[in-house]
């Protein structure tokens, strides 16, 4: 692991590399570098009709048309941590058995509540874990938000960074984050973040720092080791905050853990962001130059592969962990969320594939791709691989969805979504509704966030239990309709953008008996309850 000096003169951090497992080599065991970007909307990809090329991606535009664009690509739940639970286990998120996720759990009544909740456990079969013992040197880099750090200390944003105690406690968090991620499989992980900037730690210190997540990439892809590699690198961005001063134009010398002597020197020049911008007739604003940003660190790696000989075996996957529309629902502008696979001479299927195919589908593919046997393993997910390879495959009937206190299914045409929430959330009063709005709201402030929402009567999200629903689906409540409805059923085909609920259309009886159904086979097979399907 890299030596970092800080300017504050706290203790260094080195952490052994470990080598296990056979050794494995070929082209029969290709590299992987698994990249996962944080919140990205539409509007962002080039390949997409809601752009039209207005981005300055040259890295990921070469990687969407080099490679396939999975234009059916769906995620099982639609904010951050359960869809890299799902990414990294191949299981759907309401599997996880972490101590907080259970207690959630016994308080709903045995109702599972996915969300930002579902962590890994050293006990957990990873895919960085099974690769491990199968001869794949394995590391993660950049944003955790998912596996499980025993011990760890939150420190408010309002902490100062000059009192020795709170940054003592940066650093030991930072210590045991990292010691996590060698539990779940990882031998090497640097340059992470706990968390979003905001729930990493102090203010001073809570901002993004892409620079210094690819320097430890690049330093990972540097080691010399003759096994192949499986690279996780989950970007922080381009996730809030926003705001220039701590994004793109942050200083970036600064890290979780203190700030650097030097800023690493492994990207464009902070400066070039808006000059490339500029001269490629763009207009500068935060997002367009966090997207650059972003891209810049595809284009390290790739540059780096090259340099290290690795770029000929390596597939690269670029998944956006969710739609970002509907965040926190189980709407298609959350569920439905293209992503893309590369490698150096494509795949056989071409440039694109509507197949139905799942992000807990990712972990059985890359194990596929590896040639690592795992008959043995219990995944919800199925390998993809003959998608790609352009071979007969059984495509999937329907695709299954979770987040919070709804529940839906995907089958042909149509979308069936569940909500019900327990009886704690029915039997709520509207002092206890303005109790809870108050108290959110006053989070958000701590924030810098101006409150979504003032009216304690608003219907209640499908995530949190938050009057108007908390900040990450706030905008949903807004955009759908039928957003409080206890079963909502859309045709796909001529409402993309289920609109029209239907239902209560006698019409469609038949079909929506044939989604509950569908969606109570899946629930049966999952633990915990789920109103009236288990």
């Amino acid at each position: 692991m890299r030596s970092i000096k800080l300017i504050f003169p706290f203790l260094f951090l080195l952490l052994p590399f470990y080598k296990s497992g056979a050794q494995t080599t070929g082209q029969e065991h290709p590299n992987v570098i698994f990249f996962i970007a944080d919140d990205m909307t539409r509007d962002m990809f080039n390949f997409l009709p809601e752009s039209k090329g207005a981005n300055l991606t040259p890295n990921l535009d070469k990687l969407s048309k080099e490679g396939t664009i999975l234009m059916g690509q769906h995620v099982s739940s639609t904010v951050c941590t359960p869809s890299r639970y799902s990414v990294l286990t191949g299981k759907y998120a309401s599997r996880a058995h972490n101590p907080g996720f259970l207690r959630q759990t016994q308080k709903n009544d045995g109702q599972r509540v996915v969300e930002w909740n579902t962590h890994i456990l050293p006990s957990d079969t990873s895919l960085a874990k099974i690769l491990k013992h199968n001869g794949y040197r394995t590391g993660a880099v950049g944003k955790n938000h998912v596996i499980e750090v025993k011990d760890w200390e939150d420190i408010p944003l309002s902490a100062d960074t000059a009192s020795d105690r709170v940054m003592e406690q940066q650093i030991e968090n930072y210590r045991l984050t990292v010691e996590a991620f060698q539990k779940t499989g990882f031998e090497y992980a640097d340059g992470i973040f706990y968390e979003n900037p905001d729930f990493n730690g102090p203010r001073a210190l809570a901002v993004h720092n892409l620079d210094w997540t690819t320097e430890a990439a690049l330093e990972f892809l540097q080691q010399q080791d003759d096994r192949p590699f499986f690279l996780y690198f989950a970007t922080t961005l381009p996730h809030g905050p926003k705001e220039a001063d701590r994004s793109w134009n942050a200083d970036r010398r600064i890290t979780p853990i203190g700030i650097l002597e030097e800023a690493p020197d492994v990207l464009p020049h902070k400066s070039t962001i808006p000059e490339r911008l500029n001269e490629a007739g763009i207009k500068v604003n935060n997002d367009n130059a966090n997207l650059l940003w972003l891209d810049d660190a595809i284009g390290a790696l790739i540059k780096g592969l090259k340099e290290e000989g690795l770029y000929d075996n390596t597939i690269i996957f670029f998944f956006n962990d969710h739609g970002q529309f509907a965040k926190g629902t189980v709407y298609q502008g959350a569920t439905c969320n293209p992503s893309i696979v590369w490698k150096s001479d494509g795949f056989k299927v071409g440039h694109e594939t509507d197949a139905l195919v799942s992000n807990v589908d990712f972990t059985p593919t890359i194990l596929d791709f590896a040639n690592v046997d795992f008959t043995n393993c219990s995944f919800d997910g199925e390998s993809f691989v003959d998608v790609l390879e352009a071979e007969e495959f059984e495509s999937r009937e329907s695709l299954y969805f979770e987040i919070g206190y709804s529940r839906g299914i995907r089958k042909g045409r149509y979308k069936y979504i569940a909500l019900r929430y327990p009886e704690w959330v029915k039997e709520l009063t509207q002092k206890d509704r303005k109790r809870i709005l108050a108290a959110y709201n006053k989070k958000l402030k701590l924030r810098g966030r101006k409150p979504n929402n003032t009216d304690p009567t608003e219907p209640f999200g499908h995530v949190q239990i938050i009057p108007g629903g908390g900040d990450a689906e706030f905008f949903a409540t807004k955009r759908y309709p039928n957003y409080a409805e206890r079963d909502q059923l859309y045709d796909l085909e001529k409402d993309p953008h289920e609109k029209n609920n239907l239902a209560d259309d006698p019409e469609y009886h038949e079909v929506l008996e044939q989604l509950k159904a569908e969606l109570s086979e899946y629930i049966e097979s999952l633990p915990g309850k789920f109103g009236e399907f288990d």
